[in-house]
């Protein structure tokens, strides 16, 4: 594989193991572009690091102890995608939702493009209804199955 793969892979991977994780807003900088689009931001995030800086202090502000572990790191030219699970304790507002104190473990998948040796487009998929789930905001199911509608009378 490519150095400059390998390079951006280990780039990627330093966002969600280190610097999301400590909160550290000054090393977002070394790691993503200036002018990065976040495709999958929070409506009203403003654009750029500032954006990105703003989703990462709402993060610590909803979950305690926020870490992510990683699964599998994926490059290809440009891109690289990151499968990983966010873990943590719910400790403040998620989408209406009060604080349960409750331990959560949301599957993701953050795609991001790199230009200039730096994240220039992110995208991200996450299982929120695993998360609701965790916190007793939707039933459980078997074996990973959503529910069955009700039938139609």
């Amino acid at each position: 594989m490519p150095q400059a793969t390998e390079d951006i892979k280990s780039r990627a991977r330093r966002i969600w193991e280190e610097i999301i994780p400590s909160g550290d807003a000054a090393a977002l900088p070394d790691v993503m572009h200036p002018d990065c689009a976040d495709h999958s931001a929070r409506p009203g995030e403003p654009p750029g690091i500032e954006g990105l800086t703003a989703t990462m202090r709402w993060l610590h502000g909803v979950f305690a102890d926020l870490a992510f572990d990683i699964h599998h790191v994926i490059g290809e030219g440009d891109t690289v995608a990151v499968h990983c699970t966010l873990t943590g304790r719910h400790t403040g507002d998620l989408m209406g939702i009060p604080a349960t104190g409750l331990p959560v473990a949301t599957p993701m998948i953050h795609i991001l493009r790199f230009r200039d040796g730096k994240a220039s487009d992110h995208w991200a998929v996450h299982d929120d209804m695993a998360t609701m789930r965790q916190l007793g905001v939707r039933p459980a199911t078997q074996h990973g199955q959503p529910p069955l509608p009700a039938a139609a009378s």
